[in-house]
């Protein structure tokens, strides 16, 4: 049973090549309504303008390019420069509209989503959907704070961003390059290329020194490398429209990930691109025995905790899972606790080549003596 290419709630052929399908034909007068109802959103806006920097963490499309990953990045970033990071998300799939400040120990996925709760393991973490109110309520106190990590909100007009970085999946790029619901873009490109000022293209699994580039001292002990290479390939739009550093990662296991190949497994996902978590657990040395797919910020019902237990048992395996799936089942009760009590989830983290570093580096820093020069 094959990882699929695309999540289960995204249409198959937002990212097929050669001939548009009928239907993104059919969908296209929406999309145009679409992507003008995104601009004039936008252009109408007067963002608010916090007293802390706002650094965003966006991307142009729907469904997920690795934005968390980078985010926790950034955060470890600003802490070794002296900085309080504190993330503001819109708490996605969660029920609390916030402004609520996350606590891991009473929160759980049905009421500030997944990726608050991930985030909250690093940083003091703000749900609330008006970003604006957000900003305001973490300038009210609480938490100390220096610098905003906005989780999300590229597209958002209600917040300025002093810093932002648009996250691309090297393999599924811009997709068929049009704007919901006939392609996964959230507004036309030419429109969102402005917003950002650095792309950062996440290459999956393949190396982003190039597979002639040097293997990285720092390389996790055991970690086994990827039998095939991903495609980076920029499109060509971005060449020419986007004058901004374009910087590549590569998605690696944080720590000894050597447990993976004592035991076959049975690896379970819901998030937006499953086959790069399979892909990603291979790699590693994991025998998986079955792969389930479910759609991005998937809730699991009982039903599915109770069916992934049995195929583990079958199976005899370890079940394995994403660090945002396993948060999806945490202070959850019946089968959905036991399920989080029996998985693993598999951490990763982002991984820059040393010039990508540096460059991500210094545009953290130019940001930070902006900062110190306007205060002088």
């Amino acid at each position: 049973m094959k990882g699929k290419l695309v999540p289960l709630d995204e249409p198959s052929w937002w990212y097929r090549n050669g001939n548009t399908p009928l239907m993104a034909r059919a969908l296209w007068p929406l999309s145009v309504v679409y992507g003008l109802i995104a601009q004039r959103r936008y252009r109408k806006a007067k963002p608010y303008r916090s007293r802390f920097l706002v650094i965003c963490i966006g991307n142009f499309t729907a469904g997920g390019t690795g934005k968390t990953p980078l985010a926790l990045h950034i955060c470890e970033a600003l802490r070794a420069e002296g900085e309080f990071p504190v993330f503001l998300t819109r708490g996605f799939k969660g029920r609390e509209k916030g402004p609520l400040w996350v606590d891991a120990a009473k929160h759980t996925a049905l009421d500030v989503g997944d990726e608050p709760l991930m985030l909250a393991k690093s940083a003091p973490t703000l749900v609330a959907r008006d970003r604006e109110e957000g900003a305001k309520f973490i300038e009210s106190g609480g938490r100390r704070a220096s610098v905003i990590i906005m989780d999300d909100g590229l597209q958002n007009p209600k917040l300025f961003k002093d810093l932002s970085f648009a996250v691309m999946d090297a393999n599924r790029g811009v997709g068929n390059g049009t704007v919901i619901p006939s392609g996964p873009l959230r507004a036309p490109l030419s429109f969102q290329l402005p917003l950002a000022d650095a792309i950062v293209i996440n290459s999956g699994l393949s190396d982003p020194e190039g597979e002639k580039g040097k293997k990285d001292d720092n390389e996790t002990k055991g970690q086994v490398k990827s039998p095939r290479s991903l495609s980076y390939q920029l499109p060509k739009h971005l060449g020419k429209d986007f004058h901004g550093p374009v910087v590549r990662a590569r998605v690696q296991p944080r720590g000894d990930v050597s447990w993976l190949r004592e035991t076959p497994v049975v690896a379970f996902a819901g998030i937006g691109n499953p086959a790069r978590f399979f892909d990603m657990l291979e790699a590693n040395g994991a025998k998986i025995s079955e792969r389930r797919t479910f759609p991005d910020h998937h809730m699991y019902s009982e039903k599915d905790a109770k069916s992934l237990l049995k195929a583990g048992f079958n199976h005899g395996a370890r079940l394995v899972t994403t660090e945002k799936d396993l948060a999806r089942l945490s202070g959850l009760e019946g089968h959905r606790s036991e399920l989080a009590a029996s998985s693993l989830a598999f951490p990763i983290g982002l991984m820059f080549a040393a010039k990508d570093d540096i460059a991500l580096d210094g545009l953290l820093k130019a940001l930070l003596d902006r900062r110190e020069i306007a205060k002088s």
